[in-house]
């Protein structure tokens, strides 16, 4: 009887130890990301900074709202030059107001409305998962490195591949590719903040490209918080009236 309970146990140990490691659910941590990152839906205040190679820098200001999954409006503040316009995305559309002018101007995602590093999709983010999935997902010691995909080809960025920190389960570097395999530029997270309400994340956002050799832009933010918004904010009627949200 004792043989053959020893015996059973050499099976199922043997049995364990054959068994793969349990395969990681990338799309389950990108979702984590994204909520660790922004609420679904929110008011933001950022500083955009372009730096030249010679150290010339232009500065921005921007307030931006975002409801759901593809919704996102950004409202320049200053300089003087700049103030009033605004950017309206939903969905793969967006669009660029400026005050004075007819009617909003269809934009694009790659274009960029500031200049730099920074095109309109890095501005108007959605939440990653809503334009990504996750293609392969592994461990790379304190992090996760997780391969995402387009889910369609109006995505700014054909393939990304994203570090995870483990523990606070935010990117810590985004690269970004083209349907080639070109690097078209990365995204470096860094500066973890509290912004209260339980959102602890990264409170600056560098990137600098192979394309723009010499430049770079960092984004900073400083204040993130959970608003509620009503759908007529996020319409070409309603681009003119978005400071009244402040």
């Amino acid at each position: 009887m004792l043989r053959q309970i020893i015996t059973a146990l050499i099976f199922c140990t043997a049995t364990l130890v054959s068994l793969p490691a349990m395969a990681l659910d990338g799309n389950a941590i990108l979702t984590k990301v994204d909520r660790n990152l922004q609420p679904q839906s929110y008011e933001m205040y950022r500083k955009l900074i372009n730096i030249e190679p010679d150290g010339t820098k232009k500065e921005f200001v921007l307030y931006s709202v975002k409801k759901g999954d593809d919704k996102v409006v950004a409202l320049f503040l200053s300089p003087a030059s700049e103030k009033g316009r605004a950017t309206l995305r939903l969905g793969d559309n967006m669009w660029l107001y400026i005050p004075n002018v007819g009617k909003p101007l269809r934009i694009t995602s790659l274009q960029s409305v500031v200049g730099g590093v920074f095109n309109n999709a890095d501005i108007l983010r959605l939440d990653y998962a809503t334009e990504y999935s996750v293609e392969k997902a592994a461990e790379q010691g304190e992090n996760y490195l997780l391969t995402l995909r387009a889910k369609t080809s109006t995505v700014a960025y054909d393939r990304i591949e994203m570090l995870v920190n483990k523990k606070a389960l935010v990117p810590t570097s985004v690269a970004c590719y083209a349907v080639s395999g070109m690097l078209i530029k990365t995204l470096y997270y860094k500066e973890l903040k509290d912004f209260g309400d339980g959102l602890k994340r990264p409170s600056v956002i560098e990137t600098d490209s192979p394309l723009y050799k010499g430049y770079k832009s960092v984004m900073v933010y400083a204040k993130i918080q959970k608003k509620e918004l009503a759908d007529e904010i996020f319409t070409l009627n309603g681009l003119p009236r978005i400071e009244e949200l402040r």
